[in-house]
């Protein structure tokens, strides 16, 4: 459980904030309009009505006592820019921004961001990934070129184990997880036999889950 301060609740940071609040999170939002804070109030610790770019307000608040700070505004990215360098200059611990564009994420790291999130492109490249192909699930970014896949195990897999496939030197991949209904089995053992209507989780290049989708 974090205590965690919300800047800017629209609709990437309400939603942020439900599940935030879901995990059990000690949460303040600050927005400027008391409308888009009234919904929330039963999932919060506490709220308030304010300009976050005047540092007095953010003063009020006692930046240093959170663990995390969170700026959700998207829509001006001056007023993103100011409240994310304020909060550095305040004492936050840990600053966490939201950006569109790649330009605003090298301006905010540069002026106190440790980190830099992009709600819309990640949606948009993990939803391309899974409708461009019938065979992957799920998908998550990792870095240089590496993801975590949910797939189905091709035919020639079943009744096979990790161990009679060589599955890590034919196909360059690491099995994480086997998901089977509600169950998922962590890290199988190479004696793991294949099974229909199973979904695997593996970590792999791009590059070698291409080579996999062509052999369906």
């Amino acid at each position: 459980m974090k205590s965690i301060l919300m800047i800017g609740m629209g609709r990437f940071g309400s939603h942020l904030c439900m599940n935030l609040s879901n995990l059990n999170n000690e949460i303040m939002i600050v927005d400027e309009c008391e409308e888009k804070l009234e919904d929330l109030l039963p999932h919060v610790t506490s709220a308030k009505i304010g300009n976050c770019t005047n540092v007095k307000v953010l003063e009020s608040l006692g930046i240093s006592n959170f663990d995390l700070c969170i700026v959700c505004i998207g829509n001006n990215f001056q007023n993103s820019l100011e409240i994310t360098s304020l909060l550095k200059e305040l004492g936050a611990k840990r600053v966490v921004s939201k950006a569109n564009r790649d330009i605003h994420a090298k301006f905010l790291l540069r002026n106190g961001a440790d980190e830099v999130i992009f709600p819309d492109r990640d949606i948009a490249e993990k939803l391309a990934v899974s409708l461009s192909s019938d065979e992957i699930f799920e998908y998550i970014n990792l870095t240089d070129g590496y993801s975590i896949y949910e797939i189905s195990p091709l035919k020639e897999w079943i009744g096979k184990s990790i161990l009679d496939l060589n599955f890590r030197a034919k196909y360059h991949m690491s099995i994480i997880g086997i998901k089977s209904g509600s169950h998922t089995q962590i890290l199988p053992s190479v004696d793991y036999i294949f099974k229909e209507n199973e979904h695997l989780m593996v970590i792999c290049h791009q590059k070698d889950m291409d080579k996999l989708i062509q052999r369906r």
